[in-house]
């Protein structure tokens, strides 16, 4: 079984578990040459650590089970994806509208702005440029497809 087969299994074996609470959705699923497994979950209102222990545990058993690494020769990580990791998702973008976010587009130069709007198939940006008097508010819209990354931005 290749690397993608092995990530479609876990998948699957996750979004079972995830039947049972709607408020979590998967986000991504990486396997490293050694089988590290890192399972990355979000969920709505945020992930506490009690929350991915226990999905780790429950799907940990599930892999065991379905013998996808002969003797358990496989490790499991279940956390969120974290600040520092792109968004991924639509479900993603929608949980943080209202928060500053750096754009890097396909092609053109980054932008950095609160998030204003999610829709089916683009994003609304507000950014603003200068201080002051000379303080202008700009609104760019931006198709999901030219969007290479989406970063939550840290404001302290």
């Amino acid at each position: 079984m290749n690397k993608d087969q092995q990530i479609q299994a876990i998948a699957q074996m996750m979004n079972g578990l995830l039947e049972q609470e709607p408020a979590y959705f998967l986000v991504e699923i990486t396997i490293k040459p050694t089988n590290n497994i890192k399972v990355f979950l979000d969920s709505d209102t945020g992930v506490v650590i009690e929350k991915c222990v226990a999905f780790n545990r429950q799907l940990y058993k599930l892999i065991e089970e379905s013998e996808l690494y002969p003797a358990g020769d496989f490790s499991l990580e279940v956390s969120s994806p974290g600040l520092e990791e792109p968004l991924k998702l639509h479900r993603q973008y929608v949980k943080n509208v209202g928060r500053l976010v750096e754009v890097t587009p396909v092609e053109g130069t980054v932008l950095t702005g609160v998030l204003k709007e999610v829709g089916e198939a683009q994003i609304t940006l507000v950014e603003e440029k200068g201080k002051n008097k000379k303080k202008e508010i700009v609104e760019h819209i931006i198709p999901f497809d030219n969007i290479k990354t989406t970063k939550i931005q840290i404001v302290f």
